[in-house]
């Protein structure tokens, strides 16, 4: 009778287990786990994320950067935007292992950061600078949802799904603070994801997906750089 029942318990428990819900970064067992980018601990230690410091060395500094302070001038990039994240590994130690990673967006005027998405994160964006800046998203039944953003005002991009931000203001610039709940959260762009990726998608997958001839292929493929 135990065994019968034991059989029918564990599948039961393991349909459960795949229907809990997960977090994309492992919770910490430590108050605090400050990355160490030595090269001993870089040789001793492969893991998913980096080695902790031991913690009697812990500093106030491991716990600030000023990484996004810097503002950066995305005009001369491909959609006239610029993102600078902060990494454990280099500017924000003190981050290491607590699910989380923040950015700068810079958009220049007109500027874009095209359909997106984030395959290990959420996303709230804050504008900081700006007064002209549309963001949306669209989920998985493809409406959209679409926000005109002040200062001061945020909007949260859910995890997975396409995203954009856009500054149609012609003349000044936009700039917005952005908390992902990842220490590392990816991003693929969609027109490079499609038309930038190496070895390339084959021509006829291109043309029926988008219903477009080789020529326009080609042409979206050079004006994307490729």
């Amino acid at each position: 009778m135990r065994a019968n029942l034991t059989t029918l318990l564990f599948p039961t428990i393991l349909f459960f287990r795949f229907l809990s819900p997960s977090k994309p970064d492992p919770d910490l067992l430590h108050d605090y786990c400050i990355a160490d980018t030595s090269a001993a601990a870089a040789q001793s230690f492969h893991l998913n994320g980096l080695p902790c410091l031991d913690p009697a060395l812990a500093q106030p500094s491991h716990f600030a950067t000023s990484a996004l302070s810097k503002s950066t001038n995305p005009a001369a990039t491909l959609f006239g935007f610029n993102v600078t994240l902060t990494n454990p590994a280099t500017s924000f130690p003190g981050a290491n292992a607590q699910g989380l990673s923040m950015a700068r967006i810079d958009l220049a005027p007109g500027g874009l950061a095209p359909p997106h998405a984030h395959p290990r994160a959420s996303e709230v964006t804050l504008l900081l600078q700006g007064t002209l800046v549309l963001v949306g998203f669209v989920d998985t039944s493809y409406r959209l949802y679409t926000q005109q953003l002040r200062p001061g005002d945020a909007f949260v991009f859910p995890k997975g799904l396409v995203h954009f931000l856009y500054n149609f203001d012609p003349v000044a610039p936009a700039v917005l603070l952005s908390g992902l709940s990842s220490q590392s959260p990816g991003a693929q762009l969609a027109p490079l994801a499609t038309f930038r990726t190496e070895p390339q998608i084959i021509e006829d997958v291109l043309k029926k997906a988008f219903k477009i001839n080789g020529q326009d292929v080609q042409r979206i493929q050079r004006n994307l750089g490729g």
